[in-house]
Order: C-alpha cells, then sequence, then structure tokens
C-alpha cells in the first residue's frame, strides 16, 4: 500500500498547490508535503528490510482485456531510486526559497507532479504504466524549463523535448511488440514480457530502440547536445531536477529493459555501447577543462561520470552493477549539491563566469568549505559518496576489459583537474569588484546543504547498507544474461 500512497501523495499535493495563493504559504506546504513524502519512503525501507527484502506491490485492474493492469512495486533497485527522489526533493524545493518565480503555484506544483512521475518511473512493474510515467515525467520538466528558465530557453527547451520524446516513441514501439509477442492473453507485466523469445535479430532491433531511448535521456554520447545548453538555461531547481533524478531513468531503464530481454544483443553488441560511453568520458572531459561558464563546466562533468556508470551496466559484472547502483545515488547527491552551491554564488555575484570570480573563501568561509566537501565527493576522494560508486565501477569494468577500466579511470583523473581547477579560481585569490562583498550562507542554506554533505559521508563510509539493499534483485538482473 505504501508504493501507490508514494505515487499519489505528490499528485494530491501538487493539485492543491495550484489553489495556494501567498508565496510562503506555497513553499511551506509544499515542503511540509515534501518531507512526509521523504518519510513514508524512509518506513517503506525500513519495511523492505525487516521484511527480507520481499517486494512490497501493489496490483489493481485497469484495462484487463489489453493486459494492462495498474502494477506497481518496490525491490531493491527501486527502493533505491525511490529513497534518492523522496530524498533530493526537500532539498531542492528549500534551494528554490531564495527566488521569487512568477506564479509559484504553478512552478511547485509542477516539482510535486514530477515527483510523482519520476516515483511511478521507478515503481512500475508494468510495461505500459511505465511508458506513461516516463513520459509524464518529461512534461512537468518541460514546463519547468520553458517558462522560468534562461534568456534562450523556448529554443533549447524545444530541442530537449524533441530528442527525449523521439527517444521515448522508439521505447514505446518496442513495448508494444514484446506485447504482442506475449502468450494469449496478451500482457504488459514484466514477468510476461521478460519470459518473450526473441530471435537474435528480433533482440537486435530491440535494443537499439531501448538503447536509444535511454542513451537520450542519461545522455551517452553522441546523443548528448541537449543537454549541456539545457542544464545551463534551465532554473536552479530545473537542473537539479534534470541532473539529479530524471537521468537516473535512463540507467533504471537499461538495468531493468535491456539486461533482462535483451541478454544476447547486449553481449553482442555491448562492446560497441561501452565504447560510446567511455568515448564521452573523455570527450565531455575534455570539454569540461575549457568552460568558462561554472554551470556548463558541470553540466560536461555530469556527462562524463554518468558514461561511467552506462559501462558499468555493459559491463554485466557484480561488482560494476552495484557500483553503477550505488554511484546513481551518489552522482545524485553530489550534482545537485553542486548545483546548489553554483547558485547561491550566482544569486550573490550576478555571474557564473569563472573569470570574474576569486577569493570568495575570504569573504564566505563556510560557503568554501561546504562547497570543497561536495566537490570532494564529485572526484571521489576515499571516504566519501564518489569513491564507494567509482572503485566498483572501475573493479567490474576492470574484470571485464582492462582496456576499457584503463579509460574509464580517466574520469577520476580529469574530474580532479577541471573541478580544483574551478575551485581554485572561484574560491581562492584575491577578492575583486564582485566578490570582495560576498555574504556567507544564511542558516536556511547551511540546513539546505547539510543533509548533502551527511549523505555523502555516510555512504562513504558505511556503503553496505546501500549495497545490501539492491544485491539480491541486482544477482537476479544478471542471471538473465548468463
Amino acid at each position: 500500500m505504501l508504493t501507490i500512497i508514494l505515487i499519489l501523495l505528490p499528485l494530491a499535493l501538487s493539485l492543491i498547490t495550484l489553489s495556494l495563493k501567498k508565496e510562503k504559504e506555497i513553499r511551506y506546504f509544499v515542503l511540509t508535503g515534501a518531507l512526509i513524502e521523504f518519510g513514508l519512503a524512509v518506513a517503506a525501507f525500513v519495511q523492505y528490510k525487516t521484511s527480507c527484502h520481499c517486494q512490497l506491490l501493489f496490483r489493481a485492474d485497469w484495462l484487463a482485456s489489453m493486459g494492462v493492469s495498474l502494477k506497481f512495486g518496490m525491490d531493491g533497485i527501486s527502493m533505491l531510486l525511490v529513497m534518492l527522489t523522496t530524498f533530493l526533493l526537500p532539498v531542492i524545493i528549500m534551494a528554490s526559497f531564495s527566488h521569487s518565480y512568477e506564479r509559484p503555484s504553478a512552478f511547485y506544483s509542477l516539482i510535486l507532479l514530477m515527483e510523482m512521475a519520476l516515483v511511478g518511473v521507478f515503481t512500475a512493474f508494468d510495461g505500459l504504466m511505465f511508458y506513461i510515467f516516463w513520459e509524464m515525467a518529461l512534461i512537468p520538466a518541460y514546463f519547468i524549463c520553458a517558462v522560468w528558465g534562461g534568456n534562450d530557453r523556448i529554443r533549447i527547451t524545444l530541442k530537449f523535448f524533441i530528442y527525449t520524446f523521439t527517444g521515448s516513441l522508439f521505447m514505446l514501439g518496442a513495448l508494444i511488440y514484446l506485447y504482442s509477442r506475449t502468450p494469449m492473453p496478451h500482457s504488459f507485466d514484466f514477468q510476461w514480457l521478460y519470459l518473450v523469445a526473441l530471435t537474435p535479430t528480433e533482440q537486435l532491433w530491440i535494443f537499439l530502440a531501448f538503447f536509444l531511448a535511454f542513451a537520450v535521456k542519461i545522455p551517452i554520447f553522441p546523443f548528448h547536445t541537449w543537454q549541456p545548453d539545457t542544464y545551463a538555461e534551465a532554473p536552479a531547481a530545473g537542473s537539479m531536477l534534470l541532473a539529479g533524478i530524471m537521468l537516473k531513468m535512463g540507467i533504471y531503464g537499461m538495468i531493468r529493459w535491456m539486461i533482462p530481454i535483451c541478454h544476447q544483443a547486449l553481449q553482442q553488441w555491448g562492446t560497441f555501447a561501452m565504447i560510446l560511453a567511455v568515448t564521452g568520458i573523455v570527450y565531455a572531459s575534455l570539454i569540461a577543462i575549457r568552460q568558462k561558464d561554472m554551470k556548463r563546466l558541470v553540466a560536461y562533468s555530469s556527462i562524463a561520470h554518468v558514461g561511467l556508470i552506462a559501462a558499468g551496466v555493459f559491463a554485466l559484472t557484480i561488482h560494476s552493477m552495484q557500483g553503477a547502483m550505488i554511484q546513481m545515488i551518489s552522482h545524485g547527491i553530489n550534482i545537485v549539491g553542486l548545483f546548489l552551491v553554483i547558485d547561491l554564488i550566482e544569486q550573490r555575484t550576478k555571474t557564473r563566469n569563472i573569470a570574474d570570480l576569486g577569493g570568495i573563501a575570504l569573504k564566505a568561509p563556510r560557503l568554501a568549505v561546504f562547497f570543497m566537501v561536495i566537490l570532494l565527493g564529485s572526484i571521489a576522494l576515499p571516504l566519501t559518496n564518489g569513491f564507494v560508486g567509482e572503485f566498483l565501477l572501475l573493479l567490474g569494468i576492470f574484470e571485464h576489459s582492462v582496456v576499457f577500466s584503463a579509460i574509464g579511470g580517466l574520469t577520476i583523473i580529469f574530474s580532479a583537474v577541471y573541478m580544483l581547477w574551478m575551485y581554485q579560481r572561484t574560491m581562492l585569490g584575491t577578492t575583486n569588484q564582485l566578490t570582495g562583498q560576498i555574504a556567507d550562507l544564511t542558516w536556511t542554506e547551511m540546513a539546505t546543504l547539510i543533509p548533502l554533505v551527511i549523505m555523502i559521508f555516510w555512504i562513504g563510509l558505511f556503503p553496505g547498507l546501500f549495497l545490501d539493499v539492491a544485491l539480491p534483485d541486482v544477482l537476479q538482473i544478471l542471471n538473465f544474461a548468463k
């Protein structure tokens, strides 16, 4: 029952938010609702752990004659991503309090609607429901970026919409074909779709359809061109939602769909997919080094990091899959923290241009400390969350291919180069006209950043809690690839 409540509660809160008028009232109502949602997710996590990893399932008939049901549940893989979503939403909402948005009821309502869709994607155990929530997540993301984004928001957001919607149509075609191949009466149920017997040629086409949809969403090189511009032009909350949570839909889809259904095609063509993933690591890292805008630099760094996660999925080893699971969580936390710090700097200085900044640590030491901690997690310093995920990913990829592991390891080297360079140019040195009077973090801003810092060290020091949750289901997924 908790599963369906986690989906319906944000929807109900979103509708109620539209009726509220005062911005302060809207903010605290939405934040309270998001915290309640997180509390329910924690309760589901505890119930899942105490019930020996028994799936929390909800099922109701819907279009039964067509084999469509409202089937939702949480296994270990879903549980981690639901926890990530519900944990980051209150942080993103609190980060938005420092901005005054036109039509705040619509803005915060769309955030809650997006949370509902994201939870639906991660908990749907029916193929058609998965697709419906997948597309529903795109709608609020589009309007958040198109209405409250930067000056060039319309053109860039339209490009983002066309890329992701087109990729989704290929996935829909694959789902319909799989549905047609299930025994009579046909069904969209995951278990039925997993059992469809496909010829090697059919698997190849299904693999290509899924890969295109998921590669665009992640994004993987060369399907990434929509991402840096969209992240740069989106409002701060939009960038955090897209990078912190929404791109995980693509990696989740690869794990949930491509491995069980296209395992033979994945073994045959997985090397080609890994080539694209590791190429994106090097390409995005080199582009990031040359960036002058802090937000665009972090956007390109995200492409590099998720490229490593995708390579880990394609490696099909236990270590790489476990690394992918925990790195999805770590990347979400770190990227939201980085975008939040950049937004705080931009609010104070009215610029994201690295060359225009400097000496911020002299005037805002608390901001500098939080920035450094989040940055160290991003570059995988031992005892931080990024180290656990990237170590397991590189170990698992090494078990598959020494060459790909060596190239993937460049992620850590390159990220240290451009991240520390950005920190040096913005935080250290002498102040200038823009940074000479910069204010340090307020207590509200610190309250927004502290949960992220806690999770950076918690995952870095005690990763077993998160790895153990996903392990049984990771092993079950990998059994399909044998």
